[in-house]
């Protein structure tokens, strides 16, 4: 007997706070990540923070397509013509978090601040916008402000903790 529509599982619409809040925190980290990487092997002229800003925007769409097509094929339901298209779409979070580190990274390509230690105010931008997005998720949630201070300062430290194992390594 075929099941009837209404016992087909639906797939599940992702919030777009949650998207948001999933998204931005894997950027950042992301990002973290990648200038910590990228840097490791101290290249800081301008030519190598354009090539920096570069595979970071390549990288972090990368991880967006492969992220939006994992969630696609595992929702095992029927899907609608444009779903597939939608999914990725739902992705943008993750790439416009890593934008501020693309910029800082280019500009410093582009000679409007020394290459050299952008790494630095790179990570504490991210830091910052990772704890940023746990404050205002948390508020969105109506938790009071000291829970919503708590949960910035716990996505914060995903940063730091970057941060840290990137000294370590060096």
């Amino acid at each position: 007997m075929p099941d009837s529509p209404a016992a087909v599982a639906q797939p599940r619409a992702h919030d777009t706070r949650e998207a948001v809040l999933f998204g931005g925190v894997y950027g950042a980290v992301l990002a973290c990540s990648m200038v910590a990487a990228l840097t490791q092997y101290g290249h800081t002229s301008e030519a190598s923070r354009r090539y920096d800003a570069l595979w970071l925007l390549v990288t972090a769409c990368a991880s967006a397509l492969a992220h939006g097509y994992a969630h696609y094929i595992a929702e095992r339901a029927p899907h609608q013509r444009w779903d597939a298209l939608r999914t990725l779409a739902e992705e943008w979070p993750l790439v416009a978090a890593v934008l501020p580190t693309v910029f800082l990274l280019a500009g410093a390509g582009w000679g409007w601040w020394p290459p050299k230690g952008v790494e630095y105010p790179a990570f504490v931008l991210n830091i910052v916008i990772l704890f940023g997005l746990g404050l205002v998720t948390a508020r969105w949630s109506t938790r009071r402000w000291l829970v919503a201070v708590l949960i910035g300062l716990v996505d914060a430290f995903l940063g730091v903790i970057v941060v840290i194992a990137n000294a370590l390594i060096k």
